[in-house]
């Protein structure tokens, strides 16, 4: 049976796992309700996010280890989720634009014998002032779809970016470091 299970349907999260030698031996996304709720706090919502994944998967596969993430784009308290079409993208685009953000990265991770850790990652990301011919043509190239905050820094929209603090693969998807660590904490033999 496998013995690491990626609760994510995420081709960036998988992608960035292999790029450290890791690769899941099945792929389980976990359907949950990701809508935040009254009040939550955009750290709170991506650790809440992660850990409901992670023991959804546990459920399924008892007997893998269970790794799962979830990421949130957040500029103050409002939490920019994936844009459902693009004008609700452009309105992110021009809300980032010129600014500073946050994005929080939550990870758990679960080990067959019920043992489980979790860390929450925070990564500040500054965007320049984008001119609307710069939104209109990130838009135009599809690449926002089905990404927190209707961006991927790992494409086009990394030239928006004047800095970063933090980590970078946190942004893309996964906070690999942590990710690792947890893994490793747990038992599972992460290279």
């Amino acid at each position: 049976m496998a013995s690491l299970v990626l609760a994510s349907a995420s081709p960036r999260r998988l992608e960035l796992l292999r790029r450290i030698g890791i690769e899941p031996d099945l792929i389980a996304p976990m359907e949950i309700d990701e809508t935040p709720r009254a009040g939550e706090l955009p750290r709170n919502l991506a650790a809440r996010l992660a850990g409901e994944k992670c023991a959804a998967a546990a459920k399924r596969f008892p007997e893998c280890h269970v790794l799962a993430a979830d990421t949130v784009v957040a500029c103050g308290r409002r939490v920019l989720g994936k844009a459902q079409d693009a004008e609700e993208a452009r309105r992110f685009l021009t809300l980032l634009s010129g600014r500073r953000h946050r994005v929080w990265g939550g990870i758990s991770v679960r080990a067959p014998d019920g043992r489980r850790a979790s860390r929450t990652v925070l990564t500040h990301v500054a965007f320049k002032r984008l001119e609307a011919r710069e939104i209109e043509s990130y838009l135009a190239c599809g690449e926002w779809r089905d990404k927190a905050g209707a961006y991927g820094i790992q494409g086009r929209a990394g030239a928006f970016v004047r800095t970063i603090t933090g980590s970078y693969p946190n942004v893309v998807g996964l906070a690999l470091y942590e990710a690792r660590s947890l893994l490793a904490g747990l038992g599972y033999p992460a290279p």
